[in-house]
């Protein structure tokens, strides 16, 4: 099923308006992100972001495989200083392709104890303030990205057209 997401209306005189969804150079499996453009970038933080937001705007996407690996030695502290980063963001995300269900039955390839990556888990959304949100496919965490990029940009669009409308015209300099 496809959701329809409608166009961002910037203000009355303009056009209506899509984000463009920016997927960082680094990222080596790109979600299949099909509702909106896209466009390779490199990103400060995280792995997507949209046109215009990438100061604002990041979410930061892991299989767990990759998690377990951000939860041993120099990935750990690697990792740690990214989530530091994406605490001055308005929006960021953590989000984890596959099931708590899964770490916590050990379905990855390493000996770490399940019940320590949960807690690492816990422990950084609370110490960096990120939530951590899993999707169990690809398909999944690309719609959440396209919903979220589109609602985020919807509200900050509306933010702007409400101070600008607060803010009226320019006085004249009065000379």
């Amino acid at each position: 099923m496809n959701i329809y997401l409608p166009r961002i209306r910037q203000c009355a005189e303009a056009s209506e308006l899509e984000p463009v969804i920016i997927i960082d150079t680094r990222e080596q499996t790109p979600l299949p992100i099909s509702r909106f453009s896209i466009r390779p970038g490199t990103l400060t933080t995280g792995d997507y972001s949209f046109a215009g937001g990438e100061e604002q705007f990041a979410i930061e996407r892991k299989t767990i495989a990759d998690l377990v690996g951000c939860c041993l030695g120099a990935n750990r502290l690697r990792f740690e200083r990214e989530l530091h980063r994406l605490r001055g963001f308005t929006f960021a995300r953590l989000l984890i392709i596959g099931s708590r269900d899964q770490i916590f039955a050990g379905k990855y390839r390493s000996q770490i104890n399940p019940a320590s990556v949960l807690g690492s888990l816990s422990t950084w959304e609370v110490r960096y303030g990120v939530p951590v949100v899993f999707a169990p496919t690809e398909v999944d965490a690309a719609r959440l990205v396209e919903d979220w990029v589109w609602w985020f940009a919807r509200e900050w669009v509306l933010s702007i057209n409400k101070l600008t409308r607060q803010s009226g015209p320019a006085p004249s300099p009065g000379y």
